[in-house]
């Protein structure tokens, strides 16, 4: 298989007015459609943990979590091999990391402290314009670990520690969960 990155002709969804779009590893062996709304949808955050910064090579990881039941593999599932690390720095939770084993993307992570969602890649996502959109992260979290170069996004919430398992605002936004 040559290395492509597909474009909407060739399986690739999305768009503002879509309920779902789609997510594709950087050689299109691994693809899965996710929702950008509704009840599978729950947020898109900016991480600087240690472990996200790691596991991505990177400064930071802008991520967004969906409900593995809204959630489709559309092709490559059985191309997808996992590393689970115990005791991450942050949480102390077990974390699972799915990859494309052609190319090595990260496609997803499932948390033992939350084991029915995926928090997938805003860098999978194939219509780069939701980024912009309805895929504009609306958390920061880890703000005291982050490179002093980058000051967060404009408008977007700010907590110096794990908002997922210590906010009180994040439990009662997502009850529902």
């Amino acid at each position: 298989m040559s290395a492509k990155i597909p474009l909407p002709s060739e399986g690739a969804a999305g768009g503002e007015s879509a309920e779902t779009a789609t997510a594709t590893c950087y050689c299109g062996a691994v693809q899965l459609r996710f929702p950008t709304e509704g009840d599978g949808f729950v947020e898109t955050f900016i991480c600087n943990c240690t472990d996200c910064r790691k596991i991505s090579a990177s400064a930071f990881c802008t991520n967004f979590i969906v409900k593995q039941s809204a959630t489709t593999h559309v092709r490559g599932r059985e191309k997808l091999t996992k590393f689970a690390q115990d005791n991450t720095i942050a949480t102390g939770n077990t974390m699972q990391n799915h990859f494309c084993s052609v190319c090595g993307i990260l496609m997803y992570r499932i948390s033992s402290g939350f084991p029915d969602m995926y928090v997938l890649r805003l860098g999978t996502v194939d219509d780069f314009a939701l980024h912009e959109g309805k895929l504009r992260p609306s958390v920061e979290q880890f703000t005291k670990d982050r490179v002093s170069w980058f000051h967060g996004g404009e408008g977007v919430k700010q907590y110096e520690g794990n908002y997922y398992t210590g906010g009180k605002e994040w439990k009662s936004m997502h009850e529902k969960l």
